[in-house]
Parts: C-alpha cells; sequence; structure tokens
C-alpha cells in the first residue's frame, strides 16, 4: 500500500537577549551550575515577572523574516506545569495570543522549492536544565527564563529531506538576522518532530508520533525517515500505530518510546495574571523592521543577479553567513566572482577546517586574496602557482611579495616564450613531423617541453598558442 507522510515542526529556539525573558538575571551557556540566577527564576514568593523589551524586538524580527503577521498586542498566559525544571511549577507562555501568526518559509529540495506553512509564532520562557544520574536528577537553573521563541509549522512536509531544509533554512535565517547563535549542539535550538502515515489519497490523518528534541540537522532527516518506515511496517502487519513520545537514538540510529500518550494533557491555561496586555507602538515596529539585516534569500537572489553565480554555489556561501560576508570583502577588490568563490569554498576552506578555524579567525585580508585572484586572471602567476602561494597569504603575507621570494612569476613575454619555443622546436624535429601527420599529441609533448624550460614558469595557455603558430610556420 502507498502512503502519505505528514510532517509538523516544533522549534524552540532561545533567543540571543543579555537577560532573562522576565527578570535581570543574564543569560549564559556553559557558566558554573547555578550562578546566572536570581529570585525570579527560582519562583520565590513576592517576586513578579518583568517583560524583557529586547526579546520582544527580537521576536518581532523572527516573526518579519518569516513572513508572520504581528499581532501589536502582546499577552501572556500560564501554562500549569508542575516538573522539577520549573521551579515556578508553571510557565509563562502565549497559548492564546501568539506574537505572530500565518507565516511561511521556502525550502529548497531536489524537486525543486517549496513553500512551507507556519502557522504561529510564541514567546516564552526556558526551563532548567536537567541532569539524570543514576539514583538522583541534577538541577542547573541558569537556562530557567531564558527567553525562548516557539515556531510551529504546518503539517506541510512529506519526507525527511523536506523537514532537514526546513529547519535548515529556519536556523538559517534567524541566524543572518542575529536573533539567535542557533547552535543545535548547545541547546540553543532544539526541535520536536511529529510523524504520522495515512493511506494515499486519504483526508482522514493517522495517528502521530512526536520525536522529541533532535538536536542536529543530519538527525532530523534520519528520525523522521526511520518512523515512517516503523509506522509503515505496523500498519502493514495489521497493527496499530499508538500515540506516543520518542526519542531518536543516535547510536542504533532508531526511535525509542519516552511515554505514551492518551489524550491532550489539561495544563489549565488561564491569562498570567501578573503581567498586564501591552500594546506595542507601530513605529517602533517599524523601526525594528526598517532596521533588520539582508535577509538570506534576498542575499542569495543578489548573488544570482549580480555576480551571476550558479545556486549550487550560492547555497554554500549562503550556508556561511562569515565566508559570504568575506566574499563580499573580496569583491571590492576584484570582478572574478566566479573565482573568488571557487577559492574561498576550495583551497581556504580545506585550510581553514584542517586548522580548525572559521574565516573570522583568519588573518589573510580581502584585499590581498583579489589580488591573487587578479594575478590569476592578468596571467602573472598560474593556478597552480597561486596553491602554492595561497598558504601565505592565509597568514598574512602579501601574495605579490610571495610570489616573488617564491619565484613564481609566471612568463608571459611573448618575446620570452617564442625564444623558447624555437629553442624546444629545434631540439625535437621529429615532434614537427608527427604534427604534419596529424598526429595532435605531438603539441601536448611540445608544450610539455617549453614548460620544463621556463621552470613551470611559463603562461600555458601563452605557449600553447604561440606553439601552435609556430608549428604551422614550420610546416608551410
Amino acid at each position: 500500500m502507498e502512503y502519505d507522510v505528514v510532517i509538523g515542526i516544533e522549534i524552540h529556539c532561545e533567543l540571543k537577549t543579555k537577560t532573562k525573558m522576565f527578570s535581570g538575571a543574564p543569560c549564559s551557556f556553559g557558566r558554573k551550575a547555578n550562578t546566572c540566577i536570581n529570585e525570579v527564576d527560582l519562583g520565590h514568593p513576592g517576586t513578579l515577572p518583568c517583560v524583557n523589551k529586547e526579546a520582544v524586538a527580537k521576536a518581532i524580527e523572527a516573526c518579519t523574516a518569516l513572513h508572520l503577521t504581528i499581532d501589536p498586542l502582546v499577552k501572556f498566559d500560564r501554562k500549569n506545569y508542575y516538573y522539577s525544571d520549573l521551579p515556578k511549577g508553571f510557565q509563562i507562555t502565549q497559548q492564546f495570543h501568539p506574537l505572530g501568526k500565518d507565516g511561511y518559509v521556502i525550502i529548497h529540495t531536489e524537486n525543486g522549492e517549496k513553500k512551507i506553512g507556519i502557522e504561529r509564532i510564541h514567546m516564552e520562557e526556558d526551563t532548567a536544565k536537567q541532569f539524570h544520574l543514576r539514583e538522583q536528577t541534577l538541577l542547573d537553573y541558569n537556562r530557567a527564563g531564558t527567553p525562548l521563541i516557539e515556531i510551529v509549522s504546518r503539517p506541510d512536509m512529506s519526507s525527511g529531506e523536506e523537514a532537514q531544509a526546513y529547519v535548515e533554512a529556519i536556523r538559517e535565517t534567524l541566524y543572518y538576522i542575529g536573533v539567535s547563535d542557533v547552535k543545535m549542539e548547545e541547546g540553543s535550538l532544539r526541535c520536536d518532530t511529529n510523524v504520522s502515515i495515512k493511506p494515499k489519497g486519504s483526508t482522514v490523518l493517522g495517528t502521530k508520533n512526536e520525536i522529541k528534541n533532535l538536536n542536529s540537522i543530519a538527525n532530523i532527516g534520519k528520525a523522521v525517515d526511520y518512523e515512517v518506515q516503523r509506522q509503515k511496517a505496523i500498519l502493514e502487519s495489521g497493527g496499530n500505530v499508538i500515540q506516543e513520545t520518542r526519542r531518536f537514538d543516535d547510536e542504533t540510529k532508531t526511535t525509542v518510546a519516552m511515554r505514551r500518550k492518551e489524550g491532550n494533557v489539561d495544563y489549565k491555561f488561564f491569562p498570567e495574571p501578573n503581567i498586564f496586555p501591552i500594546r506595542l507602538d507601530a513605529e517602533w515596529i517599524k523601526k525594528i523592521q526598517d532596521s533588520m539585516p539582508e535577509l538570506p534569500a534576498a542575499r542569495a537572489d543578489r548573488y544570482a543577479k549580480e555576480y551571476g553565480l550558479s545556486r549550487h554555489d550560492i547555497d554554500l556561501l549562503i550556508a556561511n553567513k562569515e565566508l559570504s560576508e568575506y566574499f563580499e570583502k573580496v569583491m571590492q577588490h576584484t570582478h572574478n566572482a566566479k573565482g573568488v568563490c571557487n577559492w574561498l569554498l576550495g583551497e581556504v576552506s580545506a585550510w581553514l577546517n584542517r586548522s580548525e578555524k572559521t574565516i573570522d579567525q583568519c588573518v589573510m585580508k580581502p584585499e590581498d586574496l583579489a589580488e591573487m585572484i587578479n594575478m590569476i586572471d592578468g596571467g602573472s602567476v598560474s593556478a597552480a602557482q597561486a596553491k602554492e602561494i595561497l598558504p601565505e597569504v592565509i597568514v598574512g603575507k602579501n601574495p605579490q611579495n610571495v610570489a616573488k621570494e617564491k619565484g613564481l612569476q609566471q612568463v608571459s613575454d611573448t618575446g620570452a616564450l617564442e625564444a623558447m619555443i624555437n629553442e624546444v622546436l629545434d631540439a625535437n624535429p621529429t615532434a614537427i613531423e608527427d604534427f604534419r601527420n596529424g598526429k595532435d599529441r605531438a603539441v601536448g609533448f611540445l608544450v610539455g617541453q617549453v614548460m620544463k624550460k621556463s621552470k613551470g614558469q611559463a603562461n600555458p595557455g601563452m605557449v600553447s598558442k604561440l606553439l601552435k603558430e609556430s608549428l604551422k610556420n614550420r610546416i608551410g
């Protein structure tokens, strides 16, 4: 039997603010446990929450970047969620009045572009971090109260590939606009994926399973694909899919049951009594939106129009914001966009990977990389010689100086090249006869001899051109 796959994703993203959502305690990662907290975070009696204006501004930026309609009336609700990771015994969220509604993101897959709907974005506070030991659980409240946005997609995805592309598009967008560092390995972006299948063409949704806390883009695709096959196997063997919460086991590459879901939990939501509704000023919202940086989709379109780069090259550049910004700085000093792209994505990225560095940790000046590329285009060095020059340029040296030090200037002088060509032809009459008889390999042999005589410094393109002209002159 054929099935339709239905996937929806909830993304929890920590906002990049100095202080927490409802308190003045600092936001941090990696600090000593329970050192970035105060009375509000711990829910002490008599303490009251105070809304973080910076967090609201960043949430507005996220809504704008993802094309959601913003509700200027901000209201918070109380979610009764009495777990050990919430010291107050409840969470402050936006159940009934999300900040943004009805947005979308465009993803790129092997089958082309697809529009994925976003149902809502709402603000809330994060919980404490739990460390489960054999006989006890330790709690670090540093994370408690960190500003979050929850991004709830519509069930518009139908494969692991689309799920991956969706999360990557969201991650990339949020990173570009600077609202979050989106580091999945540190938990600042976490995903819960809902997966169900139904007979092809059916309008009745199947039983969904939620896969919690996926911590990498790759694991999202693997978890979804495994879960789809697991549910298919159950149905085709005559069984019923049970609604439950599952986790992805990174070692076995399978999803594992955590707990059953007998129905929707009643969290007894009600309006948060300690935070009055806030009417956002329209001019303040507009000011935030007008000052937003360029979005990755807009940058991709600009690269295609201004530089004529392929979609493949654009995607690789855009995926690394810092590398993309470095590319733009290099382009201020050269016109060869394809050349800059090739060197950055090839030799430069390989060096960065070997050195375990990022481009913003590299001392190479953008104008020096541009100068090296211009030297290749101008014929003063070959691409092979540039590969010898680049390691010195990456550590801060000027390419012209490196070329002189290493004796790597390419010979493009017509007179000098013709003199070497004539010497080679005089020494190889058999090759001239082979050329006369239509043996094309003779040209390659002779070019190699000229390159050898020049110690690799002759311009290969010019050598080939001048050599063919000399051969034609000699055979009449």
